[in-house]
């Protein structure tokens, strides 16, 4: 069989496309184009940050457009969408369950905090069982302290980790807020689900990965799941035995890119010159185009940090950078807060990156990016305060 040779170009545009990030015809938006985008990634990350839309949100914008975020959480509700940890915390297809019930690190993790307060974690089941659906709210903190990240109630603690051993699950999020039931109410057909060993878990999380970023080299397999360099080794070495994963040479690399077999015509037509374009959009911190830091900079150049635990004055680039894709580059970031009262999107600061000419396009692609973006978080009016080329804040500005 002939071996494939792919340029980089060519596997930048087919990881772009794998992500749903590429230019397309699509219709107006529905509910099953959220289902089917997350189906598309596998796994779409939690995070709570709201200086603009939080990031699940944001993903699915990036790649669907103007959309209800409200779908989002009614997939959630009714139960086409699970949250268990993944990547991180994350939205999954509820039909992936399975490959979950074999998952042991977090279940691990928190056993032994169960064991030793079995008596409060009894009180949070009973409440459940008698109460219904409950929310961490529903219980009075009553040691005199204050809430917070590592702060957490008793009961708070409790309902977190009988979620991570899957004796609840979410039910639904009121304000983001998880709202948690016993898991036979949520899922009541979990007796009619298959067995899944571990092994076959990491196989198909392995597969999973392959389609979901087009092209991966063997390094960055283990990162899109977070299974541990052995497992993603002994999960690829097993694919490989049987002839389920398929190598192609990359112009420039010193080791084999890897595919789904299942995707080798669309690779052959993208060797063939037919390369996805990417949209222009912007990205959140935690898209699963750029949330491997290190992938990103070896396929795309970008170094990109997060600054939100940065203390102020050692920022670089801001709170919340976004990452801007445009013509299958990333090719800068921007410091956005969106001022819901006042109608006001502001970009403190939009940094390109070092090389990036300046044309009558790219204003007009980021121009029309930023208003879209602004029109989908209801403040229309756009105001870039800083951009790193003379010029450019006023011409993106309204």
């Amino acid at each position: 069989m002939t071996t494939i040779t792919l340029s980089q170009d060519a596997v930048r545009g087919l990881m772009i496309a794998a992500q749903g990030l590429h230019q397309d015809s699509r219709p107006p938006t529905s509910k099953q184009d959220v289902r089917s985008i997350i189906r598309q990634m596998h796994v779409l990350q939690i995070d709570s940050i709201h200086v603009i839309a939080r990031s699940p949100y944001l993903v699915l914008w990036s790649r669907l457009g103007q959309y209800d975020p409200q779908w989002l959480d009614e997939l959630l509700a009714e139960g086409a969408l699970f949250e268990y940890w993944s990547h991180a915390a994350c939205f999954l297809p509820i039909e992936d369950y399975p490959l979950y019930q074999s998952a042991v690190w977090m279940a691990e993790r928190v056993q032994s905090w169960l064991d030793e307060n079995a008596e409060i974690a009894g009180m949070v089941l009973h409440h459940i069982r008698t109460n219904g659906e409950t929310r961490s709210a529903d219980f009075k903190r009553t040691d005199g302290q204050t809430g917070g990240w590592w702060n957490w109630k008793e009961e708070k603690t409790a309902l977190e980790c009988l979620f991570y051993t899957r004796e609840l699950m979410v039910r639904r999020r009121d304000n983001f807020h998880r709202v948690y039931d016993l898991r036979e109410r949520v899922f009541p057909d979990l007796d009619k689900l298959p067995e899944v060993s571990l092994a076959d878990s990491h196989d198909q999380f392995v597969l999973n990965t392959m389609l979901a970023l087009g092209v991966t080299k063997a390094a960055w397999i283990g990162d899109y799941y977070r299974l541990s360099k052995t497992e993603a080794k002994a999960a690829f070495n097993r694919l490989e035995k049987q002839d389920r994963v398929m190598a192609v040479e990359v112009d420039g690399w010193d080791t084999p890119g890897y595919i789904h077999p299942d995707n080798r015509a669309w690779v052959e037509a993208v060797a063939g010159g037919e390369i996805p374009q990417s949209k222009t959009t912007f990205l959140s911190p935690f898209d699963p185009l750029v949330w491997d830091r290190e992938r990103a900079l070896d396929l795309f150049g970008f170094d990109y940090k997060i600054e939100v635990y940065t203390p102020e004055a050692k920022r670089k680039y801001g709170y919340f950078t976004l990452p801007i894709l445009y013509n299958n580059a990333l090719i800068g970031r921007l410091d956005p807060k969106a001022h819901r009262k006042e109608g006001i999107f502001e970009v403190k600061a939009l940094h390109l990156e070092p090389g990036v000419v300046v044309d009558d396009r790219l204003v007009a692609e980021l121009k029309s990016a930023l208003k879209a973006c602004a029109a989908w978080h209801e403040t229309p009016q756009v105001i870039v305060r800083y951009a790193t080329e003379p010029g450019l804040s006023e011409q993106l500005s309204d």
